[in-house]
């Protein structure tokens, strides 16, 4: 790109793209670093140059459109299928190294450099689109994307862990409208992962098993919580779900990651995950506003635990009600501790009523 970002194309035939980027725009810097909170043991990432993007833009100024003759974006291609680009306002930066001190006057506060990646990728060159409009061949091409993108990203000496996602909806916090999602490479474990990896050895240690395949196996039996499955996939809303809609999708054979994944998982989930994406956009009156999360394994390189991580993806929404949306309020923000207004019982089998 013209400021020397990097920007990937995805297509399910070979195509032949020659355009170039004669924007003339200053090189992407950040002012990242992140600093470890030693009461919660985890690290908080401060990016404040990114009060300065792009916020809501017209549709004729989205900047994730095909480029054109009158107008050039941040894609030079008058078209495409998928794109996968630098961000632009990147909140974690290779370009910063990965050097550790501590906060000035704080001793106790470790500091670190923002290092990391940070990717957009672009699930169709249709402003007007979404993930849950796309066709199965084009839903498996993201999915091989997000996989190329993890085993690539995961490979860059200093990232810890991999995370592919997509916010879809202005409510959720969306500053550009256009179907798109983010991939984050961490230099440090997440604390989701991090606690969820302690668990994982607590269980094994207790009961001599996989606590996500007991549990996966236990609600396929149940069935009370599935959503929709097929030979390879279960979705199925968590008996202990935090969210008002939450859906949880896990392949039966477990993997560590996206790149894990053999042809028939990959080919099964692209329908799978459109199913339910079509459940949670027909549920009320207008598409429900929703976060979908890849939940992988630490890089190899990070030396976090690999073995027993079962790749799956969280797909969540904070409306309650038509109309009514959940607002983490003083329990859940001050102390974690999350109140449902609805019940996973009842949730599953609303989503299950969806297109009957």
């Amino acid at each position: 790109m013209a400021d020397g970002r990097e920007i990937l194309y995805f297509d399910e035939t070979s195509v032949t793209r020659v355009a170039t980027d004669d924007r003339e725009l200053p090189h992407t810097t950040t002012a990242s670093e992140a600093r470890f909170d030693p009461l919660l043991g985890e690290w908080v990432v401060f990016a404040s140059h990114r009060q300065s993007r792009t916020f809501l833009p017209p549709a004729d100024l989205c900047p994730l459109c095909p480029s054109t003759a009158q107008r050039a974006t941040e894609i030079p291609e008058s078209g495409y299928q998928v794109a996968v680009f630098e961000n632009r306002f990147p909140s974690l930066s290779t370009a910063a190294a990965n050097t550790a001190a501590t906060v000035t006057g704080s001793p106790l506060t470790p500091l670190r450099d923002g290092f990391g990646r940070c990717e957009v990728v672009c699930f169709t060159s249709d402003h007007d689109s979404s993930f849950a409009q796309l066709d199965p061949a084009r839903a498996r091409l993201v999915l091989e994307v997000w996989a190329h993108r993890s085993a690539e990203l995961a490979g860059l000496d200093g990232v810890a862990q991999v995370f592919c996602f997509e916010n879809h909806g202005e409510e959720i916090g969306v500053t550009l409208s256009h179907p798109h999602g983010q991939i984050y490479a961490y230099p440090f474990v997440t604390p989701r992962v991090a606690k969820i990896s302690g668990n994982l050895a607590r269980y094994r240690k207790a009961h001599g098993g996989n606590l996500f395949g007991d549990l996966l196996e236990t609600e396929r039996a149940a069935g009370l919580r599935v959503v929709a499955a097929n030979a390879e996939w279960t979705a199925f809303v968590p008996p202990f779900a935090r969210w008002p809609y939450e859906v949880q999708v896990f392949p039966h054979r477990r993997v560590a990651d996206l790149p894990g994944l053999d042809a028939a998982q990959r080919e099964a989930f692209a329908t799978l995950y459109l199913d339910v994406l079509g459940r949670f956009a027909h549920r009320f009156d207008t598409p429900m506003p929703y976060i979908a999360a890849w939940n992988q394994a630490p890089t190899a390189n990070s030396g976090a635990p690999r073995e027993d991580w079962w790749l799956h993806l969280q797909l969540f929404s904070i409306r309650r009600a038509a109309g009514k949306l959940k607002y983490l309020a003083g329990s859940e923000s001050g102390m974690n501790v999350f109140i449902s207004d609805t019940t996973p019982e009842t949730v599953a089998a609303e989503l299950r009523e969806v297109f009957r």
